[in-house]
């Protein structure tokens, strides 16, 4: 089965590089690896490439940040 448009499969925080990767959908809630409890998850918006677009949900429309795919994980 092959991931759908947009998504990015992500390794989880401590796996190693021959572990199970972690599934992010666009639209989902997400860390970085490392971020701080009082910094609230990012929303994935899409990835393309290794690369991933995140954004805060305060943040305007047109604010995004390009982040690494493997710096980030689901939040549950």
């Amino acid at each position: 089965m092959t991931p759908a448009e947009g998504t990015v499969m992500a390794r989880t925080p401590g796996a190693h590089a021959n572990n199970v990767v972690e599934l992010l959908q666009p639209g989902s809630f997400v860390k970085l690896r490392n971020q701080p409890d009082d910094l609230p998850p990012f929303q994935l918006l899409h990835c393309r490439g290794g690369r991933c677009w995140v954004k805060q949900q305060a943040w305007g429309p047109l604010v995004q940040w390009e982040v690494d795919h493997h710096k980030l994980t689901g939040v549950a």
